[in-house]
């Protein structure tokens, strides 16, 4: 096999391996091939043609799938772009420490244990079988400590509905 089929394999397996389509790979291979060239015409001597012609075809697969997805790219420094957040607003962060207050006063209906149980649940979103763990109990007596919480809360709600007719 001479010299060039050598070079046209190994980049062809090259490009192959990172699933390249056969146009996309000889579009390469021809444009690595037409660099190298061109190197050489300027009177430069290439030792290791094999090894410049694969980092070429790399470099260039590399600069085609950059410029095919050029629309992910900013032009501008990452410091001026104007960055969304996601966060609550802040009148929703006020309104949700309202509700949590609210849920605190109406809990004080309850003992320490069941408030303490219910937020645990609630708002750290530990399961019954954890907060079992945790609090030493059987999960039954968890599921009553939620429930009794539930019931207080939804009396207030029933009472605050029945204010607002």
């Amino acid at each position: 096999m001479s010299g060039w089929q050598t070079y046209l394999k190994k980049m062809r397996g090259v490009l192959s391996r990172r699933g390249r389509e056969r146009d996309a790979i000889d579009d390469l291979m021809q444009d690595a091939i037409v660099r190298l060239l061109e190197f050489t015409e300027r009177q430069a001597v290439v030792r290791e043609p094999e090894a410049v012609l694969v980092r070429t075809v790399q470099r260039l697969a590399l600069n085609h799938d950059r410029d095919a997805h050029a629309e992910l790219y900013a032009d501008a420094p990452v410091e001026s772009l104007a960055l969304v957040d996601f966060g609550p607003r802040p009148e929703e962060v006020l309104a949700a420490e309202q509700c949590l207050e609210e849920m605190r006063i109406a809990l004080d209906a309850v003992n320490r244990r069941t408030r303490e149980v219910f937020f645990m649940h609630r708002l750290h979103g530990l399961r019954y079988a954890q907060i079992a763990e945790r609090m030493n109990m059987p999960v039954s007596t968890v599921e009553k400590h939620i429930a009794r919480a539930m019931t207080v809360l939804l009396e207030k709600q029933r009472r605050e509905m029945q204010s607002h007719d």
